[in-house]
């Protein structure tokens, strides 16, 4: 192939060179004429002859050399024209309009599209009201021009079109008047097109209907106000093509009646093929549902639009063909959003639900059932394609499982999510599944969507079929929708049915395992995983044959994030089994321990991935467990930190360590022996990982693993205290990442705390270690942190930062309030700010003392949490009626109200709704890896709502003056916050 597109390359350049030849002579007088010139004056003169030689050319009998010259027009046009090439558009617009030279409108037309495809928005408001008669003049002369020139026409009115768009929300007004001026003319030729039925599969018999639907598609995006009555024209045309699309489509790609094997392809290299026709058309829809005005048009044809889609959702034959030769294709098509009906089909449907919500549901339902009906009208007439209707209904079903299911929780729709699916579900248990595969895998699949939606008795007559069907000789799709079924369903169902098959349902995704491939082993691992965490103590009985496949996995697929993360994760489901932790350690540690010894022998990605593995099996071990994986690998862990290079080593390193000193605690002190022996490992540990030279990825996690020692071992860290924080600040210092950054922030925060109630003895420390390029570290760090506290993520760390800065501006300490920190922009100029208008002028910030930032964080977050809250709990009628007294009330709270706010002078009020909104901050929901390991700081106990209320009326009750101060530095949505908790 590649050779076949070298000899075209090649000529096309020497048929240029022939044309280029003949012309030679004209050059050389040229040049004669100009050998007195300066350089200057003869190259403009040698670009004016080369310019009025191509355009000369544009009219070429040969078609390659024709778009070879357009190419060479289009590429001096964007650099030349307007200005230094004024006569370019009326040149080209002669040749359009010059109906007896074929050759030279079609040379125009590819010129100008390959134009308009660059065009700036200084060319583009002069260009179209001169181009758009001509262009209008092919696009309404079908008597005159072939199909192809007038395909190529509306092409170019397409770029316009999206060009304009592309203006739109700077030169409003302008491209409004252009657009409306092109409408009505357009709209006309648009319905004419579209009502042309569609009745091949050949793209040149559709490629008009093709450029005017991308057209459509702009004016919707770009012009979503355009009046509805002209959009409104267009819809019945747009249907019409959609339907009689649908008919060319389902004969010539479902039933397969025609040969589907040669794909073309445009000039810009995208698919012509009628699949890419209709999901351009599922694109349109997808934007006219999408468009709220739009969408009252067509509200009435919702459930007619459903059900056409649901039909060009069904399975081609291309897909079964490949499909059945390829299960990994499946799965891959299946996983991924990959461009088909099906999926533009779904995006579709999502869309109608957004829009409509309701009303849209329950036109899908009455459209798959519909559908339904009619599978089973073609099952009893004979049909052999019967189920392709009914696997695409199930399909539409699925891909809204998540809207369905709250729909039959919420009773809003009229029709039965559960009745409908049950029905469509049992119809499939009396079919055969070695000739109706695909059927049988959606089944499967659906089945685990709606696994809270069905009833028990379905769900476990589809989990026993499911673990038949993997221990079985059927095809390979119905193996994958069975694991997908038990993978959700395995967790959710009765044990006394598992137990008695779990070991059956191990040993057949056991053999499953084996056989897998990439794409599929993701899904195996998966299902393999829940089958385990079901299993109980039988899991135990299988662990010495599931380890050593699962491990071979990991140590296979160690080059693979996704793969080795399943595998740990099956490991991880292994250890938390009953019985299992023992063997299981037993098994790992002498080889991970091998490899750790010598990390630079090892393949790549093999010391990292065994480092992550390492940390799974001391995540919440006994410490017996530590203690062997102690002996084994920590001195080699810490020499990894110390030596290595690679910055996955690095940090998998890092996690790991914090992981052993959350596991030992105390213990691990003097686990190594000699006494000191492992604090000053892990003290160089941490001093290696706050090298202020050392690439900051590679210290992302040594926040961690810092906060593990300040929780654990507190006292033996307290005398190297000051050094640490030398240490953080020049690492802070040094870095450009503010994840790292935040990190550190947290250490900070957390040593605050560690020193209250001497929270003053931690700020003259802090004055007393200097900070580069600041008076001290205070300085320093402070200015950080009122910058980054709105960036901290984390319950866990939001909790800590929150309260320090609290327990920080509670001391009153003097030197505070000499520290002048960012505080709000100041706007600068009016307009876009341009990359270069930034480089020359950058931001600019007010400086304010830091007690007002301090106190204008903290008044954030009360009103983030009354937000919370307000937005979703309304459960409470009094606690409502006293939100909205404060949130629709006056906007501007007066000092009088702060003022006479009477606050209790006990330390602990009772505000018991501001702790439920504050669940947002005391909860914690994540389950990542660092916030379980400080699960145990008692900080975690602390009531944020609470915390900070105390804090608003121990400054209100002991510094009065102080606290009405800092009240006007407050935006009225802070202020209203803090009146709220006073009140209180």
């Amino acid at each position: 192939m590649w050779g076949h597109f070298i000899l075209m390359f090649y000529s096309w350049i020497i048929e240029l060179m022939v044309v280029f030849y003949e012309k030679s002579r004209e050059i050389s007088f040229e040049c004669n004429k100009i050998k007195k010139m300066s350089p200057t004056r003869a190259r403009r003169k040698i670009e004016v002859v080369i310019r009025q030689l191509l355009l000369t050319s544009l009219d070429d009998s040969n078609g390659k050399i024709r778009t070879a010259i357009s190419m060479a027009v289009a590429a001096i046009g964007q650099q030349d024209w307007p200005e230094d090439w004024p006569e370019l558009l009326p040149v080209l617009l002669k040749l359009i309009g010059d109906q007896s030279n074929g050759n030279g409108v079609r040379g125009a037309l590819r010129c100008l599209a390959l134009l308009s495809d660059d065009l700036d928005d200084t060319c583009v408001p002069k260009l179209v009201p001169e181009l758009f008669p001509s262009l209008y003049r092919i696009i309404s002369s079908p008597h005159l021009y072939e199909n192809s020139l007038r395909a190529k026409a509306f092409a170019i009115v397409h770029s316009c079109i999206s060009m304009l768009g592309s203006m739109s929300g700077v030169y409003k007004r302008d491209t409004a008047s252009l657009i409306t001026s092109m409408l009505d003319p357009l709209i006309e030729q648009f319905s004419i097109v579209l009502n042309s039925p569609v009745q091949s599969q050949n793209p040149d018999d559709w490629s008009m209907q093709m450029e005017v639907l991308k057209c459509l598609l702009q004016l919707v995006q770009n012009f979503p106000r355009l009046p509805e009555a002209k959009i409104s024209a267009i819809l019945p045309a747009l249907w019409q093509t959609f339907v009689s699309s649908f008919k060319t489509y389902h004969l010539s790609y479902i039933q397969g009646a025609d040969d589907l094997d040669s794909v073309s392809y445009d000039s810009d290299g995208s698919e012509r093929s009628l699949e890419s026709f209709e999901i351009q058309l599922f694109e349109l829809w997808t934007t006219i549902v999408g468009n709220s005005r739009l969408a009252k048009v067509i509200g009435g044809n919702i459930k007619e639009l459903a059900y056409y889609t649901i039909a060009l959702q069904q399975i081609t034959e291309e897909q079964v063909q490949s499909w059945s030769r390829d299960a990994n294709q499946y799965v891959a098509d299946e996983d991924d959003l990959t461009y088909s009906c099906r999926v533009s089909g779904s995006l579709l449907l999502e869309e109608v639900v957004t829009a409509y919500e309701d009303y849209g549901i329950d036109s899908i339902l009455e459209a798959s059932q519909m559908r339904f009906h009619e599978s089973r009208e073609l099952k009893e007439a004979g049909s052999a394609d019967w189920w392709r209707l009914h696997e695409a209904s199930l399909f539409a079903l699925g891909s809204l499982s998540e809207q369905l299911s709250e729909a039959q929780d919420s009773g809003l729709t009229k029709y039965n999510v559960r009745d409908l699916l049950e029905q469509m579900l049992i119809d499939i248990m009396g079919t055969g599944v070695h000739q109706y595969p695909f059927l049988h895998a959606r089944a499967f699949s659906n089945v685990a969507k709606f696994s809270t939606v069905i009833s028990k008795g379905i769900s476990e007559q589809y989990l026993c079929n499911a673990a038949h069907a993997i221990a079985s000789d059927v095809p390979p799709p119905v193996k994958v929708g069975a694991c997908r079924a038990l993978a959700q369903l395995l967790p959710e169902s009765n044990q006394n049915l598992i137990q008695p098959n779990i070991m059956g349902i191990l040993s057949s995704l056991v053999d499953l395992l084996r056989q897998a491939s990439d794409e599929t082993l993701h899904l195996v691992l998966e299902t393999l995983q829940s089958a385990i965490k079901s299993g109980g103590e039988q899991s135990t009985l299988i662990e010495p044959v599931i380890s050593p496949i699962i491990l071979d996995v990991w140590a296979q697929h160690i080059a693979d994030p996704f793969i080795s993360i399943d595998a740990v994760e099956v490991l991880e489901a292994i250890k938390n089994s009953p019985g299992c932790l023992q063997p299981l350690v037993s098994r790992i540690l002498p080889t991970i321990g091998s490899i750790l010894a010598k990390p630079k022998v090892q393949p790549d990605g093999l010391v990292a991935g065994s480092l992550d593995l390492l940390t799974m099996v001391l995540k919440n071990a006994p410490a017996a467990v530590v203690k062997a994986v102690f002996d084994t690998c920590f001195v080699s862990t810490v020499q990894i930190v110390l030596e290595s290079d690679d910055h996955g080593e690095m940090q998998n390193a890092t996690e790991c360590l914090a992981a052993f000193i959350s596991g030992g605690q105390q213990e691990l002190l003097v686990w190594g022996g000699e006494q000191g022996h492992t604090l000053k490992m892990l003290l160089d540990a941490a001093s290696r990982l706050l090298d202020p030279a050392l690439e900051s990825s590679v210290s992302l996690f040594v926040g961690s693993f810092v906060l593990q020692l300040i929780l654990q071992i507190p006292l033996h860290l307290s005398p190297h205290i000051p050094d640490l924080i030398a240490a953080i600040v020049r690492r802070m210092q040094t870095s450009s990442i503010t994840g790292l950054k935040s990190s550190l922030i947290v250490i900070i925060a957390r040593l605050v705390h560690m020193s209250a109630p001497n929270v003053d003895g931690f700020i003259n420390l802090l004055l007393s270690i200097p900070a580069q390029g600041y008076g001290n570290s205070l300085v320093y760090i402070m200015s950080e942190w009122s910058q980054l506290q709105g960036e901290i993520q984390g319950a866990y760390q939001i909790k800590v930062t929150t309260t320090a800065l609290a327990l920080l501006i509670s001391t009153r300490h003097p030197e505070l309030s000499k520290v002048e920190v960012q505080g709000h922009l100041i706007k600068t100029s009016a307009g876009i700010t341009t990359r270069s208008k930034a480089r020359v002028t950058p931001d600019q910030w007010t400086k304010i003392p830091l007690p007002a930032k301090i106190f204008s964080l903290l008044a954030d977050t009360l009103a983030e949490i009354q937000e919370q809250i307000g937005a979703g709990d309304d459960d409470d009628c009094e606690e409502d009626s006293d939100w909205e007294e404060v949130q629709n009330g006056d906007a501007s709270i007066s000092d009088d109200i702060i003022h006479s706010a009477s606050v209790p002078s006990i330390a602990n009020p009772s505000v018991e709704h501001l702790n439920a909104m504050a669940k947002v901050f005391d909860e914690d929901d994540d389950d990542s890896y660092d916030d379980d390991l400080t699960k145990t700081d008692p900080l975690n106990e602390v009531k944020l709502a609470d915390f900070l209320t105390n804090i608003f009326a121990n400054l209100w009750e002991n510094d009065r003056p102080m606290f009405e101060y800092l009240c006007q530095g407050l935006s009225d949505s802070q202020r209203s916050a803090v009146e709220q908790v006073l009140r209180r």
